[in-house]
């Protein structure tokens, strides 16, 4: 029994390494906290460069990639899955014709076409005239592709798409600045010398693509009303749609052959703006944008990882007397190094953490200035949290390491 019970004694003493190690490791944290606690303003300073750092990798990458999202949801809005044409035509050929539109119509592939054409003419609504007024002709097929949201009213449909109705929608700034604030669906104002009825208001986009060069607003009637004002009978651009599942290289060159054809081959008659390349090219934009500032930024996390090393050298300077008498009642190096490495990461999280905060303030400030979308870049984020435990760590280890090293008579005689 009495062997028994020296046994058990013994099997009590024994501790777990895990717990030991968490132990120590709350120990050294506790201890490190005090001293930067008991440096304030030497810490905050030490900090800064860490934050300045962080918030503008941050900041950075979230206001480009708020704005190439934008962007790229303008480009959408123009419609997905479509070619733009513009038909600068020939001396004998000058635009599109409906025969030509019907063509493209047949390709294989090609859900539909939908012409459009503008000018500016003046608006007169009780006796007030608004010179410059913005008309794009356009038919049905564009409100719905274009994804065009309505404040009120509708859009106009194929029965007034006959060159005869005289319909219109116009955007907010046109009932503001044409209509002197009519907004009123049924409203009735001459456009060209043309009694136009307002049957749909389009609410405003939050976006940086929207036109802003007329202040008078812009108003949208069926395309062949606008061939009848410019005394035209072709069209300049068209918006080609095709279906998604065929690939948009094997579309356009289709639609290229056979304007080759329309066009007699003449060069220069026609340009095609692919929106899928398009969107490919932003998206790869954005990507070196991102590398470029984030690269740049990265820069100032340097200059603060530095000046944490500098700190901690002085750190362990100042405190030689206090590593020696430590080391003198049994403390061990490792133990030592941990103290000091972990103040330095708790240097370069903290720095971090406010950087963070800072940055997304900063990326929230610059969104609502370029009036984009103020989007969170959580890739970002794990950028600047990564850099900062990596610049604790990287920074903080040599100062750690000398301190461990430090002969404990040496260091009580030092003072």
């Amino acid at each position: 029994m009495p062997d028994q019970n020296i046994k058990m004694k013994g099997k009590e003493r024994r501790t777990n390494p895990v717990s030991s190690f968490l132990l120590l490791t709350g120990q050294s944290v506790k201890m490190s906290l005090e001293n930067v606690m008991a440096n304030k303003m030497r810490s905050f300073l030490t900090m800064l460069g860490i934050m300045i750092g962080v918030a503008s990798v941050i900041g950075l990458i979230t206001i480009v990639s708020g704005a190439t999202s934008s962007i790229m949801s303008d480009m959408m809005g123009l419609g997905a899955n479509s070619l733009q044409l513009s038909a600068q035509g020939t001396d004998i050929h000058p635009g599109l014709l409906e025969d030509d539109m019907d063509q493209l119509r047949k390709i294989k592939g090609v859900t539909a076409v939908s012409p459009s054409v503008s000018t500016t003419t003046d608006t007169v609504f009780n006796g007030d005239i608004a010179k410059d007024t913005l008309v794009n002709g356009t038919d049905p097929i564009y409100f719905k592709s274009a994804q065009v949201e309505l404040l009120s009213g509708r859009i106009f449909g194929d029965s007034d798409s006959d060159g005869n109705t005289n319909v219109a929608v116009v955007d907010k700034t046109f009932v503001q600045k044409a209509l002197s604030g009519h907004g009123k669906i049924g409203t009735k104002f001459l456009l060209d010398g043309y009694e136009y009825q307002l049957i749909g208001i389009m609410k405003p986009k939050d976006s940086m693509t929207q036109d802003t060069w007329n202040n008078t607003g812009t108003v949208y009637v069926p395309y062949k009303n606008v061939l009848r004002m410019m005394n035209k009978y072709y069209v300049s651009g068209a918006d080609i749609y095709y279906d998604s599942s065929i690939n948009a290289s094997v579309i356009e060159q289709q639609v290229r052959n056979r304007l080759d054809n329309i066009f007699s081959h003449k060069k220069g008659a026609y340009t095609i703006f692919n929106m899928q390349s398009l969107q490919e090219m932003m998206q790869q934009t954005e990507q070196t944008l991102s590398l470029m500032l984030g690269g740049i930024a990265s820069i100032a996390l340097l200059v603060g990882g530095i000046g944490i090393m500098n700190m901690m050298l002085v750190s362990v300077t100042e405190r030689t007397r206090e590593i020696g008498l430590r080391k003198a009642l049994g403390a061990e190096p490792s133990r030592i190094q941990l103290q000091f490495l972990s103040e330095s990461v708790i240097l370069s999280l903290t720095g971090g953490a406010i950087g963070i905060v800072i940055g997304l303030l900063i990326a929230f400030i610059g969104s609502k200035a370029l009036k984009t979308a103020f989007q969170i870049s959580y890739p970002a984020i794990l950028i600047g949290a990564g850099f900062s435990i990596a610049v604790g760590i990287i920074f903080g280890w040599m100062p750690a390491r000398r301190a461990s090293r430090l002969n404990p008579i040496d260091a009580l005689r030092s003072e």
